[in-house]
């Protein structure tokens, strides 16, 4: 499993001057070395959300900035950043065709459930102060918790490593996350945050309980529900791929349900790029060949990969060297330009997090994706589509839970695969609304609709290519591969090769990113 990656402890090591993924609830190493930074060990062997946040040492008073605004964190944080950009729900609205939140009717009639373990005790009064903030609807929001209530009474008790109070403060981050941007793209639909309380002592028990709560959904929620996993556990820490394959089959049978009553399910791709972990204890062992992870695999589910949108401003670095030998940002890598619209793969050195996708080791090619034979051979490929994941470029996010660990009530910049998921759930979740408008049912099985021959992918989807950006090597983005943070503090590609971003479909971001006017229009024309 593929962990939460928590940037706001990215700089635990001034002495050092580099980013370090240095968690302390993961027990990391806090020196830079390959190994820590290809892809960070999760607490155990359960799912774990794919979110990242930037780290606070980005921002400062605006009177204390020195540079032009990259991004600015309203009320009542109130504080900029000068190298981190961010986005409000206006401004990825109309980067993907969208009109403005406060007139929109978006979502109307449609249900929206995000799927996250813990789930956030904060998470309606934080919907309500993101939609006053940025002048949208009142939210149609609810919780629920079908296998029982998280215990959030105590989050900073002696919860055990695999579990306990700090995986529910970093899934309660997921949460707000996921319920914020799917209202951010869809403000009028029905809401759902479907929550379950993990076990104190997990083992391999979290992703069948978060299984369990999906059913129940399928059954209570209406035709049409569209569903958001941000989640993901290894193909490889299942053992085998006979072992791996019972198990799937048994949790796709939920799905096979749902696609069947008009559901449709989205899932992250992951944000650990091409890399993966070895079925080892607590599974800390990273493996040396790529990998991908379930439930995006599945074949009903619709894989979401990440995308960096960049809107207004271009990156151009001169130097692969992130951070000082002093810890600050080093200008030569962060460099940018104020203008520019252009939309790359995921992929930021700085921090060793891309966009997951690749090839299944358990399912084989399904028959939606004969006609790209040539680029999966005879596995499943990931991901279907993509959608914006970047940190730098990533959406605002309140947050008022467990102020006892995150302080006072404030805005965080979200990126990863988790932020990608909701959105485009929510865009289809506009089109079932509009397919209904023509009397149509809604979509259901998606993979099936848009691989088709008939399905217009150059109207439905802005196809991601390699962009180069500045001067240096990681600014060339081609492809799903990690970047290391060396000792000497440049950053260098990771063993473990990536998947090449290419002209059509490719394993880093399927078919594109969804235009949203296209998008829908396509879907609504699909029988």
């Amino acid at each position: 499993m593929k962990p939460s990656v928590r940037l706001a402890t990215l700089l635990g090591v001034a002495t050092l001057g580099v980013a370090t993924l240095g968690i302390a609830t993961l027990g990391l190493a806090t020196a830079p070395n390959t190994s820590a930074f290809a892809a960070p060990p999760p607490t155990s062997t359960n799912p774990q959300p794919f979110a990242a946040q930037a780290p606070e040492s980005a921002f400062t008073s605006a009177a204390d900035a020195t540079g032009a605004v990259a991004c600015a964190r309203p009320a009542p944080s109130n504080t900029v950043s000068t190298t981190l950009h961010c986005y409000t729900p206006d401004q990825l609205r109309a980067f993907y065709g969208l009109g403005p939140l406060a007139s929109s009717n978006d979502g109307a009639g449609e249900t929206i459930v995000l799927v996250d373990a813990y789930g956030s005790p904060t998470a309606a009064a934080d919907l309500s102060f993101f939609a006053q903030t940025f002048g949208g609807p009142p939210p149609n929001f609810q919780a629920v918790f079908p296998l029982g209530s998280p215990d959030y009474s105590n989050p900073t008790g002696n919860g055990v490593g695999q579990s306990g109070p700090n995986s529910a403060d970093g899934w309660a981050g997921e949460a707000n996350l996921d319920v914020q941007w799917a209202y951010a793209m869809a403000p009028k639909a029905h809401i759902v945050l479907l929550a379950t309380p993990p076990a104190e002592t997990q083992g391999v028990q979290g992703l069948p309980n978060l299984m369990k709560a999906i059913d129940w959904a399928v059954g209570e929620y209406p035709s049409g529900t569209v569903f958001s996993m941000s989640f993901g556990t290894d193909e490889q820490t299942f053992g085998s791929q006979s072992a791996a394959r019972t198990q799937f089959t048994k949790f796709d049978a939920t799905f096979q349900r749902g696609v069947a009553k008009g559901d449709t399910f989205f899932s992250s791709a992951g944000d650990s790029g091409s890399s993966g972990f070895a079925r080892s204890h607590r599974a800390t062992t990273v493996g040396a060949v790529p990998e991908v992870s379930y439930p995006n695999v599945s074949p009903y589910v619709t894989s979401v990969g990440g995308t960096q949108v960049q809107s207004g401003w271009t990156w151009n670095p001169t130097q692969d060297k992130p951070f000082l030998g002093s810890g600050a940002r080093n200008p030569g890598y962060w460099s940018w330009t104020q203008s520019g619209s252009t939309e790359p793969v995921w992929n930021e050195s700085w921090a060793s997090i891309a966009t997951g996708g690749g090839l299944s080791t358990v399912y084989t090619r399904p028959s939606f994706q004969n006609g790209v034979a040539s680029i999966v051979g005879n596995h499943r490929g990931v991901p279907d589509v993509a959608w914006n994941a970047a940190v730098n470029g990533g959406v605002l996010v309140f947050h008022s839970y467990f102020p006892t660990l995150e302080g006072s009530p404030r805005w965080s910049v979200f990126g990863g695969t988790s932020a990608s998921s909701p959105q485009v759930a929510a865009v289809t979740a506009i089109a079932n609304q509009a397919r209904a408008s023509v009397n149509k049912a809604p979509i259901g099985n998606l993979n099936q609709v848009i691989y088709a021959s008939s399905f217009n992918k150059a109207a439905a989807f802005s196809d991601v290519v390699t962009r180069i950006y500045g001067t240096t090597l990681s600014g060339v983005l081609q492809n799903n591969r990690l970047w290391d943070l060396g000792s000497d503090g440049f950053v260098a590609p990771d063993p473990v090769p990536g998947y090449p971003t290419t002209t059509g479909y490719d394993l880093t971001t399927g078919w594109g990113s969804p235009k949203a006017p296209g998008y829908i229009t396509q879907l609504v024309a699909a029988q």
